[in-house]
Order: structure tokens, then C-alpha cells, then sequence
């Protein structure tokens, strides 16, 4: 009886997976990604962090708009310069705009998907370090288990370590800072002042 109870639980409780590994499928699915840049018709990296808002105004045109000036173009010799696209190009450029559109939109809903992972991972490895951390402060306070006591001290300055202090609470300390500073100017500037003793 107790051989299958042993077999059941091996069979149900997953093992733990080697950190490594995910290290490992991680890097590939980056690879996998960069040899996209191969893949994609003109692929292009911003040389600038503006470069994106820089192109917006003449990318937002209405196609129409680019549409007309492509037929105007072929219909009449004046509107043709040497080093501009042939209409077809236009064209080609345009399709290829609209067919890679929504692959942009899926990636960054996809990267969005990806974050919100990783997130709820440390979430739920947070959740359980404090957990482990409650326990223990309260565990070490007993005489049977005050052994605990110095990993509780670890842990504490690791989380407090770790810990940005809040936007209230760093105001707080600039302005206990600014306090003091002055004070010691104000100490300063007194015992620099000349003593002023009274005529007889």
C-alpha cells in the first residue's frame, strides 16, 4: 500500500526544472527572433530615439493619397524625376507597410504577454520568500526554534537591500537633510560673527 502511495505521488508531483534550462530555451527563442531580421523585407533599426517620430508625418498619409500621386506620375512626364521610385515601388513599399503592420502590433502584444509572465513568476516567488520570512521571524522568537534567528537577520537586510524607499519617504529624508544643513550654516555663521562687546 504504501509502494503505491509513494509510486502516486512521484507520478503527480512534477520535478523541478533546472534554472539552467530555462536560460538555455530563452537564448534559443532570442536567436530564433534575430535571424528574424533576415527574414523581414526591409528590415530597418532607428539610428536615433527619435527616428520614429520623425518619420510619423509623411508615413500617416492617407493611402489614397499616395495612390494619386503614383497614377499622376505614370500619366505625366513632367512629374517624373530621376532619382524618385517608379510607381510600382510606391506600391510595392506600401503593400509590404500594410501586410507587416499587424506582425508589429502581434509582437508587442506578444512582449506585453512575455513581461506579464515573468512578472507573475517573481510575483508568486516573492510571495512565497515573504511567507517563508513571516514564519520565521515569529519561529525565531520561540526558544525551540531561535537557531532561526541569524537567518532572519539575513534575510531582512537582503530585503531591505532590496527594497527603493517610497517617493513620501524620500522627501522625508531630503528634507530631515536640508534641515540639518542649515542648521549647521546657521552654527557656522554664528561663531564667525565677530563678538561685539558693550562700550563703557
Amino acid at each position: 500500500m504504501r509502494t503505491s502511495q509513494v509510486l502516486e505521488s512521484t507520478e503527480t508531483t512534477p520535478a523541478p526544472v533546472p534554472v539552467a534550462s530555462y536560460t538555455t530555451t530563452a537564448q534559443e527563442r532570442i536567436a530564433e527572433l534575430r535571424r528574424w531580421r533576415d527574414q523581414i523585407p526591409h528590415f530597418a533599426i532607428p539610428a536615433t530615439p527619435d527616428a520614429m517620430q520623425r518619420l510619423s508625418t509623411a508615413a500617416s498619409l492617407p493611402p489614397e493619397f499616395i495612390e494619386l500621386t503614383s497614377i499622376a506620375t505614370a500619366n505625366n512626364k513632367p512629374l517624373v524625376r530621376v532619382e524618385a521610385l517608379t510607381p510600382d515601388e510606391i506600391r510595392d513599399l506600401a503593400a509590404y507597410a500594410d501586410a507587416y503592420s499587424p506582425l508589429a502590433d502581434e509582437l508587442e502584444a506578444f512582449a506585453k504577454f512575455v513581461r506579464y509572465s515573468t512578472t507573475a513568476a517573481r510575483n508568486t516567488a516573492g510571495n512565497e520568500a515573504l511567507t517563508t520570512y513571516a514564519l520565521a521571524v515569529r519561529l525565531s522568537k520561540r526558544p525551540r526554534t531561535a537557531y532561526l534567528a541569524p537567518h532572519v537577520a539575513d534575510m531582512r537586510r537582503a530585503l531591505n537591500r532590496g527594497r527603493k524607499p517610497s517617493p513620501e519617504v524620500q522627501a522625508k529624508r531630503a528634507a530631515a537633510r536640508a534641515a540639518k544643513a542649515a542648521a549647521r550654516a546657521a552654527a557656522t555663521a554664528a561663531q564667525a560673527e565677530p563678538e561685539v562687546k558693550p562700550q563703557v
